[in-house]
């Protein structure tokens, strides 16, 4: 089995500034959004202590100081940056096998499930606040096929409550978070 580490780079020196051990294989980096000196990205290298206990699908900084992950054992963590802690695990989507997407703002943290529904979750609260399920004219309930969909790609518009969806079946959506 192999272990990672999501590491956290400045372009301005050679050695990591951070380190978050997790299990995890190399499938994204990202810039910091208040520095783009900063880089967080995978490597497969250490044990497993406070990490997911699958691979890691994506990494995305909401601020400077917190970054969240996404796992195919169907969590998502928030790590405080500077204190290398995990904060707090989100559960509720279902993620075991495919790359739902991730998609964060300052607040909320948005992904896509096996069950072919968008979940969002508050920063501050584990369990969702919200979800939408996915359905088209050709597509209903009895489908037997509609167990094999997924969310494939999830993106806020920037700071606002309007996100892009879109599942493995090609639907696309634009979807408003209402208060």
């Amino acid at each position: 089995m192999a272990y990672g580490k999501v590491k956290v780079w400045c372009t301005r020196q050679e050695a990591s500034v951070l380190n978050i051990d997790m299990k995890a294989n190399i499938c994204c980096v990202k810039y910091n959004p208040g520095s783009s000196n900063y880089i967080a990205k995978y490597q497969s290298t250490a044990p497993c202590v406070h990490g997911h206990k699958k691979a890691v699908s994506y990494v995305k900084f909401l601020s400077n100081d917190e970054l969240a992950s996404a796992s195919t054992d169907s969590t998502l963590r928030l790590w405080d940056v500077k204190e290398n802690l995990p904060v707090r695990t989100f559960r509720g989507h279902m993620n075991e096998k495919n790359f739902v997407g991730l998609t964060v703002n300052s607040e909320y943290i948005a992904c896509g499930s096996e069950s072919n529904e968008v979940y969002v979750y508050h920063k501050e609260i584990s369990k969702p606040v919200t979800w939408h399920r996915f359905s088209s004219p050709d597509m209903d309930d009895t489908d037997e096929d509609a167990g094999s969909y997924f969310i494939s790609a999830v993106c806020w518009k920037s700071d606002s409550p309007t996100m892009l969806t879109a599942n493995s079946q090609g639907t696309i959506k634009v979807l408003v978070l209402a208060a």
